[in-house]
């Protein structure tokens, strides 16, 4: 029988969490050991925002370093040279044709994607393909999207949402201390709590309390509700690295890890 990969969302915070041995990072690699290696990943991350939805199609895919100068050199030495798989791409482009999906050869792989799955797989030996963020569609649409995505985890692929509960930049920059605000545990417990009970909370997630404050950037929320739409019934979320700082938590969830 194939393997069925699992569904994950994981919080990927800093592109520091890429270089540094983080309690984040330590948490990625220890759930990639949880589980038999996939034989591709797909990855929706928060920073590859697009009008319409695109496929990376590269056979080799670059390593993008797509945040600002004020981080050190050795994070931008960092190169994860996994391959893509074109094969996969243009299947994935088939199975999305309702929502117009395009493969795309310009893209490579962002932070989102390689900051976490380098702790997952420091190889580099299991094929990526990244699906963009359509800005033009509502959450449902992505829910959506996710579900029919969902079915390559029968051939052992796996989903992989990469982004933040809770990202709010400004708030984790002016923060008058360490300590996070709050709202920062009360909203990630809150969509927690939709993930394990009623998924409506999380698909509409703008419409909860504090959701103005705690999740104002839809890019870096939309890839759980990747992971949550590629769930399969009956499996329950097993929910790690519930580390928060001001403005951001770094909460993880895995759906289907074998028994």
């Amino acid at each position: 029988m194939t393997t069925r990969a699992p569904a994950l969302f994981l919080g990927h915070g800093s592109p520091m969490n890429a270089i540094e041995d983080t309690h984040s990072a330590r948490g990625w690699s220890e759930i990639a050991r949880a589980f038999p290696k996939p034989n591709a990943i797909v990855c929706i991350s928060a920073h590859w925002v697009t009008e319409g939805v695109k496929v990376t199609s590269n056979a080799h895919p670059r390593t993008i370093h797509d945040f600002g100068r004020g981080f050190p050199q050795a994070l931008f030495d960092v190169q994860y040279p996994a391959p893509g798989d074109p094969d996969l791409a243009r299947a994935i482009v088939e199975k999305l044709t309702a929502y117009g999906a395009q493969l795309d050869d310009t893209w490579g792989l962002d932070h989102g994607a390689w900051s976490v799955v380098k702790h997952m797989y420091p190889d580099a030996d299991v094929p990526i393909i990244q699906v963009s963020l359509d800005i033009r569609r509502p959450s449902s649409e992505h829910h959506a999207i996710a579900q029919k995505l969902a079915e390559l985890r029968d051939d052992n692929i796996l989903i992989l949402g990469s982004g933040n509960i809770v990202h709010n930049l400004p708030a984790f920059f002016r923060a008058p201390s360490p300590d996070p605000q709050p709202w920062v545990a009360t909203y990630d417990a809150l969509i927690v709590d939709g993930v394990a009970n009623d998924q409506s909370k999380v698909v509409n997630y703008t419409a909860q309390p504090e959701a103005d404050v705690a999740a104002p950037d839809w890019e870096h929320f939309t890839p759980i509700i990747y992971a949550l739409g590629a769930r399969r019934d009956g499996e329950q979320p097993y929910v790690f690295n519930r580390h928060y700082f001001p403005g951001i938590s770094m909460t993880s969830i895995a759906f289907g890890l074998p028994q």
